[in-house]
Order: C-alpha cells, then structure tokens, then sequence
C-alpha cells in the first residue's frame, strides 16, 4: 500500500475536482498518486547549487500581432452550435457550488 498517501485523502481530492471514483479505482489512484509524490521527493534531493534557473529553454522570443477586436457577426451561429443556450448567452454547469450541500 502507498506510504505517502492514503486513500481517505485521495478521495478527498477526488471530491474537490468534483470527480467520482469508484471503490476498486481508489487504489489504483492512491498508488499513481504515491508514486508521482515520490518522484518529487527524487528530485528535490538533486544537488542544484550553483545552477542557473531555466526560464526559456529556447532563444527564439515572444512575436506578438495586434490585439484588434472584431465583430464578425457570428453570435446566432455560435450560440447554434452551444449545447446550451438561452437569452443570447452560453449556459455552462456550475463549477462553484455554494449551496453548501456538497453535491
């Protein structure tokens, strides 16, 4: 079993993001999990004195075009193609749930 997390934690997890694991996933996970852990652990013993962060690992920059706003007038055929729409707006599910039920 993992040493460095446990499966009541993992699920814990797994209800913050809103995802539903089943009981037999749940070791799977809590092994996947323990084993990426331990990967950083690895690497946080590197000796990295003296070495220069990376912030670009290539010398090509940034090309930037202008920022031009522009209406194509598009908005009923996008809305067509939403999978939910109502008043000219996209409906999404709630990602926020603040009723505070926990569902």
């Amino acid at each position: 079993m993992s040493e460095r997390i446990s499966e009541d934690q993992v699920n814990h997890v797994a209800e913050l993001a809103k995802l539903k694991l089943e009981a037999d996933q749940l070791p799977y996970f809590t092994n996947q999990l323990d084993k990426i852990i331990g990967m950083f652990e690895t690497l946080s013993k590197v000796d990295t004195d003296g070495v220069e962060p990376t912030t670009s690992v290539s010398d090509q920059l940034n090309t930037m075009r202008e920022d031009v706003a522009d209406n194509w007038n598009q908005r009923q055929e996008l809305l067509d193609n939403a999978p939910d729409a109502e008043n000219g707006y996209i409906k999404v599910p709630a990602i926020i749930d603040e009723s505070g039920d926990n569902e």
